[in-house]
């Protein structure tokens, strides 16, 4: 048996994931071609490295087809219900970072907090009939967040291509967006509310506690997490 070891298939995350591991000793290489999903772990024996979708590592995490997976909280914590009892945070890497915001109107001026936006959520029914909508990819973690925070009187619509523009398409009322410095939401008339961070997300390594963790699996863990400083 190895310990797979999950990380993403491409982009800039991969970049920084392997440039993560290479200055710990651990070096990550595809073992063919780009277009092949298997790779090769150097500098440790008995890990076995996968390349993943960001999409993909939290369902492989979660149902225990891999051990370990990088990718950002945001995702494990949108994609897998109750998180916490299925995989565990070993090690937050320092890239990757973005805010998970609520932002609504800049002409807004009145709204500034959840509550003001809680009070033109009931305002919005009353006048128009039907909810406030607010638009985004990450529904568990905004309805948690809301309903946490008592907002009532919104309705969440799906946005599939780029939510910060669904206000000025009249799609939706407000966002739930990813932003890293918030220029691409002021850049379409959009401010972030003032106690609206939902999750300050970054690149993590996950362990899966769902993954069979013999003594031989155990036993790489030990040595991977001494690897790595943990």
């Amino acid at each position: 048996m190895s310990v797979k070891l999950g990380v993403p298939s491409k982009g800039r995350l991969m970049e920084k994931t392997v440039d993560w591991f290479a200055a710990r000793g651990i070096r990550l290489r595809r073992s063919g071609s780009e277009r092949d999903y298997a790779g090769v772990v150097e500098g440790i024996d008995g890990v076995e490295l996968v390349l993943l979708s960001a999409g993909e590592m939290p369902r492989e995490l979660g149902a225990g087809r891999i051990h370990l997976g990088v990718t950002g909280s945001d995702v494990v914590r949108e994609k897998l219900v109750h998180w916490d009892q299925r995989v565990e945070a070993l090690a937050e890497m320092g890239f990757g970072g973005a805010d998970l915001v609520i932002a609504v109107p800049a002409g807004w001026v009145d709204v500034d907090t959840l509550d003001d936006l809680d009070a033109v959520a009931a305002q919005f029914r009353a006048r128009h009939g039907h909810r406030l909508r607010v638009a985004t990819k990450y529904h568990r973690l905004v309805r948690e967040f809301l309903r946490e925070a008592g907002v009532a009187d919104y309705a969440l619509v799906d946005s599939q291509g780029a939510t910060e523009g669904t206000v000025k398409a009249e799609t939706a009322e407000a966002v739930a967006d990813i932003t890293s410095t918030g220029e691409t939401l002021r850049a379409n008339g959009l401010k972030i509310l003032s106690d609206g961070l939902i999750h300050s997300s970054q690149a993590t390594l996950f362990r899966s506690r769902q993954a069979v963790w013999g003594d031989e699996e155990r036993a790489v863990l030990r040595e991977f997490e001494a690897r790595i400083g943990l």
